[in-house]
């Protein structure tokens, strides 16, 4: 037994690159675990400028100064940010607070509805049962509805530091923007010689990760832009706030569809009822997801690595759990990096070419 295990340990870790791409691991899940929460300024301006850095490069080819370019890109998305929350922000805020307020409506018609299910099924369906379920579930609503209120109250103390970030995050990515080449050097002078599958994983990972962050924005904007058109050629109520929902579902895979599938059908069957016009908005609302599936995925993100559908859903549960929204959002590129890693470790041992600088694209 130990002697299995000492041949797998000289296989995969005899290489000393193989350790320091080990330790490199370590230390940087140590440092996202525990000053995670500190360092969220610097993880959201990295995101934001792996957003920004293709059109600041393709200016930079043409001629203009990186600072030039930089600066012009920066303004841009600041003005279409501000643009799109002045113009989106606070129609959804109103369709939030109507739908909170028809909530005990929606609420009562459920509880009519199931109350006369024992005499349309009386031979199924007992009264007793239904009785005891609406109350269960009457107080899970009230544990709910106090768990959001407490999560209001304690979020008003956030409102400074979002103040605060939004000074921050914009000079952090103008400078990651501006000196990418310097802060690529620092990093590269920072790391061990034995870096050649350190290397290997960090060029795969970044072109992994550009592609993937461009991609999953520009997949929330048309699937959101999508459905928020279609519901609103309805006339489906909260169209907008929908849709903006059924976006930020694509950030999870297989599961946010599925969420999100719920609070779209109450609203329809509360405004439609169960009749044509609710079952045409659950035939759209399907075609759109198999459109985004079939069609917007495979053209975004046809450069990414494929992996099976249930080490997405694995990788979510694991990366979300730890790190929340952010291990959500980078699950499948995490889950890339996993793969990489595992790849460059079953690789055969090359000889060390010297120093590498691990480039960006």
């Amino acid at each position: 037994m130990f002697g299995v295990f000492d041949r797998w340990y000289q296989r995969k870790f005899s290489d000393p690159n193989a350790m320091m791409l080990l330790m490199l691991i370590i230390v940087t899940a140590v440092i996202l675990l525990v000053w995670g929460g500190i360092l969220l300024p610097v993880i959201v301006s990295a995101i934001i400028a792996y957003l920004l850095d293709w059109p600041v490069t393709h200016l930079h080819k043409r001629g203009i100064n990186r600072t030039l370019a930089t600066s012009i890109t920066l303004i841009i998305f600041i003005l279409i940010s501000i643009l799109m929350l002045i113009g989106i922000v606070p129609i959804i805020s109103k369709q939030s607070i109507n739908l909170v307020q028809e909530m005990p409506l929606i609420w009562d018609s459920a509880q009519k509805w199931l109350a006369s299910l024992p005499r349309k099924y009386p031979d199924l369906i007992e009264v007793d049962y239904i009785k005891n379920a609406m109350a269960s579930l009457n107080q899970r609503i009230v544990g709910i509805g106090q768990q959001v209120i407490s999560i209001s109250v304690s979020s008003i103390g956030n409102l400074a530091a979002l103040l605060i970030y939004m000074i921050l995050v914009p000079l952090m990515v103008f400078f990651m923007l501006k000196d990418k080449e310097l802060f690529l050097k620092s990093i590269s002078r920072v790391l061990p010689n034995e870096r050649r599958l350190i290397s290997q994983v960090g060029e795969e990972m970044n072109l992994q990760i550009a592609n993937y962050i461009r991609g999953k924005v520009i997949e929330i904007l048309i699937v959101g832009g999508l459905t928020s058109a279609a519901f609103a050629f309805m006339d489906l109520r909260y169209s907008l706030l929908l849709g903006v929902l059924v976006g930020f579902s694509v950030l999870i895979p297989y599961i946010g569809a599925a969420v999100v599938t719920i609070p779209v059908a109450i609203v329809g069957l509360f405004q439609f009822g169960v009749g044509p016009e609710f079952w045409y908005l659950m035939l759209v609302y399907t075609i759109i997801q198999a459109l985004d599936g079939n069609v917007i995925v495979p053209v975004l993100f046809s450069e990414a690595v494929s992996l099976h559908p249930l080490y997405i859903i694995i990788a979510v549960l694991v990366f979300g759990g730890m790190w929340g929204f952010w291990g959500v959002f980078f699950a499948i590129p995490l889950a890339t990096l996993v793969k990489a890693v595992i790849a460059a470790w079953s690789s055969p041992v090359e000889a060390d070419s010297g120093p590498e600088l691990i480039e960006t694209k």
